[in-house]
């Protein structure tokens, strides 16, 4: 075979695993399958460099060391959650928010990833910037770490024009954490107080392959600015903030984009469903 068809059949191969692996948690091939994938394609493209490509999945291995993060400032600001501790503080949100919109909300709750915010920037589905919260308003480009994370699409399932800003989580998984602490403990290394501290480390080393062997995960849970063409899709940059009428569609079709996406959310009617759903979560948590 042609080695640019090859190498192009390849990369479609590899990002389908990809999606079937970190989206939908059914994965079709072991590791070694993958990895035989992925070291051909180094071959192709190590033979004839012309045919590497921006989102090819080689470019997940890590580049040079940096001597810093250039700021990046999000075309929406990245705004913090607020806190409700307890039953009443909570009753006392769903309240306000009912009256403020004279009747009684549908809501998607879902669970809140404990790890480093980070927002995506896509132009033309093709992943163009990563960078960190920051302030809210400018945070630090991280584009190379970022694509070291394999739970990020380096392109868009659906690679429609224009610009859009992803927005989720770089987390750790409990038993990667744990054997992380365990090599590092191995090692006579100050081991890491939690995954959060380890996934938010990570995220910033200057040296995107240490963070590559963090095997880090990402997981998303809304979007910044939209600007794709298309029906129903907004004209400038913040007009347009989710990519369907309500949240739980955005989520939905970010999950189609190739966004792995929190299974846990519930869409709940009333303040007792939310409760319950909270009662719920609590139980669960240990073992989450």
């Amino acid at each position: 075979m042609d080695p640019g068809a090859r190498a192009e059949e390849l990369r479609k191969l590899i990002e389908h695993h990809n999606y079937l692996y970190y989206v939908l948690d059914s994965p079709q091939i072991g590791d070694s399958e993958w990895d035989k994938l992925l070291r051909e394609l180094q071959e192709i493209e190590a033979a004839n460099p012309e045919l590497r490509t921006p989102d090819s999945p080689t470019q997940r291995v890590g580049a040079a060391p940096v001597s810093g993060f250039p700021p990046h400032r999000h075309l929406v600001p990245m705004l913090s959650l607020d806190n409700a501790f307890g039953e009443d503080e909570l009753r006392a949100f769903y309240d306000r928010v009912t009256k403020a919109l004279g009747a009684e909300p549908d809501l998607l709750a879902e669970l809140k990833f404990d790890g480093a915010s980070i927002s995506l920037t896509y132009v033309d589905g093709l992943l163009e910037i990563a960078a960190t919260r920051g302030d809210g308003t400018t945070g630090e480009n991280v584009t190379a770490n970022a694509k070291t994370v394999r739970g990020i699409p380096l392109r868009l399932r659906d690679s429609a024009p224009g610009t859009i800003e992803v927005r989720g989580e770089v987390i750790m998984f409990k038993e990667t954490f744990e054997k992380l602490n365990a090599s590092r403990t191995a090692r006579g290394e100050q081991v890491f107080a939690n995954p959060r501290n380890a996934a938010a480390g990570g995220l910033r080393q200057l040296d995107s392959r240490l963070t590559a062997e963090r095997k880090l995960n990402f997981w998303c849970y809304g979007v910044g600015a939209v600007n794709l063409a298309g029906p129903g899709q907004g004209d400038l940059f913040g007009q347009q903030t989710t990519l369907a009428e309500t949240q739980s569609g955005s989520i939905a079709r970010l999950r189609d984009l190739g966004f792995a996406v929190n299974q846990n959310s519930r869409v709940l009617r009333g303040f007792e469903e939310l409760w319950e759903f909270v009662n719920a979560c609590h139980a669960r948590r240990p073992s989450l």
